[in-house]
């Protein structure tokens, strides 16, 4: 199996005011010669060592199972720094939103040969990364247009954004919860139903006009029953 190369680059946010660590995944037989889909990692450091998603990403290379598809992971510091950023209500939320907007997606554009236009673009996310991956495509569908949610934090914010959101024919939506995500302990100490909330979710997201896959899987808010669907998350949304 060729392998391909994740490599370390150092960026500097203006929007967050620090520097932001980048974990880039390139696949075999990368050549500048050709355009490269891109999906962002939120929760990134998670997704390479958890998840294992450059040896899925491989896998599905060189069985031509995919299209070239460059994954770019960004780790949060700690467990405060998760919050601020991905949960609704952090109070570095909405920077951390046009810090991917406006200041991650034309870095990387400049770097690799990108399909700079929406559905060239992904986001993906666990539990509260997931949250704000959709925050993110509701106010940029035109940059982002396929979101892969594996066990969102659902909240009334996050549904009332989703009731309002106009351009879902923009958007393709990758969806799953577990059935027993019903009494799940989060990082600030409260123990939350997250399965009723992301089916509220999953029924305004069904009588959208999205392109949307929803699934609840037999398992709980870990990454024992996140990481197997890895595989069928990229080759459902990067089909080659």
């Amino acid at each position: 199996m060729s392998k391909g190369t994740i490599k370390e680059i150092l960026f500097y946010s203006n929007e967050l005011q620090e520097e932001i660590k980048l974990l880039v995944y390139l696949p075999p037989d990368y050549s500048a010669l050709y355009k490269y889909h891109l999906l962002i990692a939120q929760d990134g450091k998670d997704y390479f060592q958890l998840g294992r998603i450059g040896r899925i990403a491989d896998e599905l290379h060189s069985n031509h199972q995919i299209q070239g598809t460059i994954i770019v992971g960004i780790p949060y510091k700690d467990i405060a720094d998760r919050r601020a950023k991905y949960h609704p209500d952090g109070e570095q939320m909405q920077s951390y939103v046009r810090f991917l907007a406006h200041e991650l997606v034309p870095f990387l554009d400049n770097e690799f040969p990108t399909y700079q236009m929406g559905l060239g673009r992904g986001l993906i996310g666990d539990s509260l990364g997931a949250t704000v991956s959709l925050m993110t495509a509701l106010k940029y569908p035109h940059t982002f247009g396929k979101v892969m949610l594996q066990s969102p934090y659902v909240n009334k914010e996050v549904l009332t954004a989703v009731d309002a959101f106009q351009s879902f024919h923009l958007l393709e939506i990758f969806h799953i919860i577990g059935k027993q995500e019903t009494a799940v302990k989060t990082s600030s100490n409260t123990i939350e139903d997250f399965l009723e909330p992301n089916r509220d979710l999953a029924n305004l997201l069904h009588k959208s006009n999205a392109d949307y896959y929803y699934e609840e899987f037999d398992g709980n808010h870990t990454w024992k029953f996140w990481q197997p669907y890895l595989k069928n998350i990229l080759t459902q949304m990067y089909p080659s």
